[in-house]
């Protein structure tokens, strides 16, 4: 055989065992796996849970996923014990947990918006006056270029990732005056929106035009202002899962979804801002 001959041949043979391969990469990506898929947390995550979630299920037709809306201590107790596959957290694992045997994934980020009735004149505060109304150093709106009517505090339970998240970026842990302390993201919207002295804070991915989010040192509560970190009060949504203890197929597989770069999209639609 000329050299050329041999030549050609090799590299026939190097493209057909690629092409080979990469066929065999994509049959194991598209592998088709059954099962349940259970998550447990965040009620924050439900918008971006509840996307990822239908869309791995449409794909994944031996699938059935599974949400339970618990709040972020709930789902990471939930994994602890084994209650459930993948918890949803909203808030980044504190130290004792990771020793207890967790690891976290950081799967998009989130706003923290403050929130009050549509009616409310007041469009901006700092971050000063936000811990100063929360820890009841300024109690009527007019004091804040409001209506002279009495603030009404409203926030999440404890345990809540929301909760944590803005009392740890605001400065006002332990120290808040909530006038009521609420089990969801959906709870304090409803709130908020049929109570024109109230103020609260939640997921921006949750916020509807029921309530009016506002602006925080100036900037504006958005996905793009999330992800170039001028809005400074944000918080990880974080996948849950256990050190040392295998995810199921179905589990894992929607795990890589998730993690995915067709996964940013969903996410995206979702409020969020994919941490890829």
């Amino acid at each position: 055989m000329k050299t050329t001959d041999k030549k050609a041949a090799k590299k026939a043979f190097a493209l057909a065992a690629a092409t080979i391969l990469a066929v065999s990469s994509l049959a194991g990506c598209s592998k088709q796996v059954s099962g349940t898929v259970s998550t447990d947390g965040s009620t924050s995550m439900e918008k971006v849970i509840g996307t990822l979630g239908e869309a791995f299920e449409e794909q994944n037709s031996g699938v059935s996923f599974t949400y339970n809306p618990t709040g972020s201590g709930s789902g990471i107790q939930a994994v602890l014990e084994g209650r459930c596959d993948i918890g949803l957290s909203s808030r980044a694992l504190k130290d004792e947990e990771k020793a207890g045997g967790l690891k976290e994934t950081i799967l998009a980020y989130d706003g923290i918006a403050l929130i009050v009735h549509p009616s409310n004149p007041v469009e901006n505060l700092d971050k000063e006056t936000i811990a100063k109304i929360y820890t009841g150093e300024i109690t009527n709106w007019k004091d804040v270029g409001g209506e002279d009517a009495e603030i009404v505090l409203i926030g999440r339970e404890a345990g809540s990732g929301t909760r944590d998240g803005f009392e740890s970026i605001t400065g006002t842990e332990d120290a808040c005056q909530y006038r009521q302390e609420l089990t969801s993201t959906g709870d304090v919207i409803t709130t908020v929106s049929t109570n024109p002295g109230a103020i609260g804070y939640a997921s921006l991915a949750s916020v509807n035009e029921s309530v009016k989010a506002v602006s925080v040192n100036g900037v504006t509560p958005a996905e793009e202002t999330v992800k170039d970190g001028s809005y400074e009060i944000q918080r990880p949504f974080v996948l849950v899962t256990k050190e040392g203890t295998k995810l199921s197929d179905a589990a894992q597989k929607f795990y890589d979804f998730a993690m995915s770069d067709e996964a940013v999209s969903y996410i995206s639609g979702a409020g969020a801002v994919a941490a890829r």
